[in-house]
Order: structure tokens, then sequence, then C-alpha cells
């Protein structure tokens, strides 16, 4: 198959390559498709505007999808869920769930996210606030409210999600005698 030698053409016959990659590998990678879409084409433009295009442009892109779901599986394989805390809301059918104390650990999980959201920096409350949403806007109505390109989104969810991450880190107790007197 023979690609385009202009950018955008290039973009515009890669575009539905890029997206049918991305769902196939985001799966196993443990990220959402549009995040390992965005950073492969993230990957791409700075090599176009490098003047360095890919003689192969389709064989680059499948392995550039797959290099990005490796790395995003690597990330995931390092975190961890804090000590002592379920990795997961327990099951709809559990007897847990519809528990009193499970309602008040919800509401307090829900209420200590929304405080360190409105302390992030920068655009971060108004991006993770949006994508907070019960909604569930896609990528193409968060940049349109947020008057920002759609290309930046999933950078920027990145950084803001990180900053978050390390926020509520920052939060949690470490393990000890908690409250205990000696």
């Amino acid at each position: 198959m023979t690609f385009p030698s202009t950018p955008d053409a290039l973009l515009a016959a890669l575009t539905p390559l890029l997206a049918a990659e991305s769902r196939a590998e985001a799966p196993a990678a443990g990220v959402e498709p549009d995040d390992l879409e965005q950073a492969v084409l993230l990957r791409l433009l700075e090599r176009i505007r490098d003047d360095d295009t890919p003689e192969r442009p389709a064989d680059w892109l499948r392995r550039a999808v797959r290099a990005e779901a490796r790395r995003a599986r690597r990330a995931t394989a390092h975190e961890r869920s804090f000590h002592g805390e379920p990795a997961h809301e327990p099951a709809h059918d559990s007897p847990a769930h519809g528990s009193p104390e499970h309602h008040a650990l919800h509401v307090e999980r829900r209420r200590a996210v929304r405080a360190a959201v409105r302390r992030t920096p920068g655009h971060c409350p108004r991006l993770l606030t949006a994508m907070l949403h019960p909604d569930d806007p896609t990528y193409r109505e968060i940049a349109g409210a947020l008057g920002i390109s759609q290309g930046s989104l999933g950078p920027m969810r990145s950084r803001c999600l990180g900053c978050l991450r390390r926020m509520l880190a920052a939060e949690v107790p470490g393990a000890g005698a908690r409250g205990k007197v000696p």
C-alpha cells in the first residue's frame, strides 16, 4: 500500500489503522484504547515534525502501538493498591456491597478524590472534573467543553492523573499504630 507524502494525508490514511491496532492492544495492556492511540499519534506527529517520517508508516505504526502497550503494561505492573485497602469494590451480590460501612467508605473516598481534584494545579481541576462527570463524556466532548485540542487531552489527562495519584498517596497514612497510645 502506498501512503501519501503530505502530513495531513498521511495522518488521515493511518487513523483507521491506528484506531484498530489500539483497540486490539489496549485490553491486554490495561489501558484505554484512546490513551494508547493518542500516545502513538503524538510519537508519529513528533517524527513528522522532525522530518523523520517512517519509510513504511503502517509497519512503524503497528510496532509503535505494541511498544506503547508494553510500556503501559510495565507501568501498570509497578502500581500496587495500598496495604489493607481492597483493590476493587465488593461485588453487587456480595453481603458487604449494601452495608452501611461500604456506603460510608464509598462516600468518603469520593469526597477525598473530589477535594484532591480541586487542589490539582493548572487546567487539571477542570479536566478531571469533566472526566468524573456521571454522563461519561467522550474525549471530543471534553475537549470541546474545555476549549483544548483533542490530541492534547490524553497527555494532559496522564499528567493530571499522575499529579492526583501523588496527592492521594501522600494523604494515606503509613502502616503503624494508627491511633494507639503507647
